[in-house]
């Protein structure tokens, strides 16, 4: 399969879909510059991500990616999520607010939901991905016939023989260092940790699907590498964050120009599933030895932003899920389009 020539790219470049933060904008100027714009619709209900694929339409032409999150739906744990809310309590108190009475699934998995496989199967977009996990064999089967290219998040061979097998076109190869919430098909598994370039380097080797690099990637050389590895295309996050077209919000922005994108800090204490992100309040509480398990996602996700929302009417910002990959001191914060066409050149001067 030609990836670039299938959906008419001019670069090799994914932005990657970033739930929260990412926006119909900011895909639509990345689209509109010649990569792959992406949408995250893994914490949007089916009218809200109707409104936002109509917002994007309305912006571009070009082939876009519809991203969706395949978890595994949590059971309620009366005894254990109160442990967790206590825990948080006196945080919340510090702000002068109380932690939820109890935790919500705040976001529905695509697995089973046959709301948003409707708005899927609507759009009918260039490019489906899926993270965590992979939906049925039926709705694998109609995506495909709707013509659409189907991407699935990996970390690991076995993930990867699973997509295969499932019938999924491309894998996306989520390496340790990427930002935001690692991809593993299930959290609670162990996790061996592979970096971008051994991860990419496995897949190509392996041979069965076509190879697109995640995690660390932040400028043309960083493409460069993983092209040279075997992958088709690299699929950038944190490189984005800083464009103003995010919905990355002042403090974000701040924490992501400081000392802060040198320490990242892989935790599930925001959101319940391990996920990169800058060191803040929240990760440093995270790493506290005598908090009980933290409950599953999305649940977990009810109290985090809970938590932050109670402390930023008070100027405090750093409860937030600022999610961000090893590679953020190369942050560079300019409108997308620039930046696609930066990376854009700077691949090209990399070329012998």
């Amino acid at each position: 399969m030609d990836f670039l020539a299938r959906l008419g790219l001019s670069i090799p470049l994914i932005q990657a879909p970033m739930a929260g933060t990412s926006t119909p904008a900011l895909a639509a100027e990345v689209c509109n510059a010649g990569a792959l714009g992406s949408l995250a619709l893994g914490a949007l209900g089916p009218d809200e991500a109707r409104r936002q694929i109509a917002e994007l339409r309305g912006l571009t032409i070009r082939p876009f990616n519809l991203n969706l999150f395949v978890h595994k739906t949590p059971q309620p744990d009366l005894k254990g999520e109160t442990a967790w809310l206590d825990a948080l309590a006196p945080i919340f108190a510090e702000y002068g607010a109380r932690p939820p009475s109890a935790l919500e699934t705040i976001y529905q998995s695509f697995a089973g939901n046959a709301g948003m496989r409707d708005v899927v199967m609507e759009a009918k977009p260039a490019v489906v991905s899926f993270h965590f996990g992979l939906p049925d064999a039926a709705t694998i089967t109609a995506l495909k016939q709707a013509g659409c290219l189907l991407l699935g998040s990996v970390t690991s061979l076995a993930e990867a023989e699973l997509s295969h097998a499932a019938g999924i076109d491309i894998l996306v190869a989520q390496g340790w260092e990427a930002g935001g919430h690692r991809g593993m098909f299930d959290p609670d598994a162990a996790d061996d940790r592979l970096g971008t370039f051994a991860l990419t380097r496995l897949l190509v080797r392996w041979g069965k699907l076509p190879v697109i690099a995640a995690g660390g990637i932040m400028d043309g050389a960083g493409m460069r590498a993983v092209l040279d590895l075997g992958a088709v295309a690299a699929q950038l996050g944190t490189a984005f964050v800083g464009c103003p077209e995010t919905n990355a919000d002042a403090g974000y922005r701040a924490l992501l120009d400081s000392d802060a994108a040198c320490h990242t800090v892989m935790t599930r204490a925001i959101s319940g599933r391990p996920a990169r992100c800058l060191a803040n309040r929240f990760t440093h509480f995270g790493q506290r030895t005598d908090l009980p398990p933290v409950p599953a996602y999305p649940r977990a996700y009810d109290a985090g932003k809970a938590l932050n929302a109670a402390a930023k009417p008070h100027g405090e910002t750093l409860y937030g899920a600022q999610w961000a990959g090893q590679g953020a001191p190369l942050s560079r914060a300019m409108p997308a389009a620039e930046l696609v066409a930066r990376l854009a050149a700077e691949l090209a001067a990399t070329r012998p």
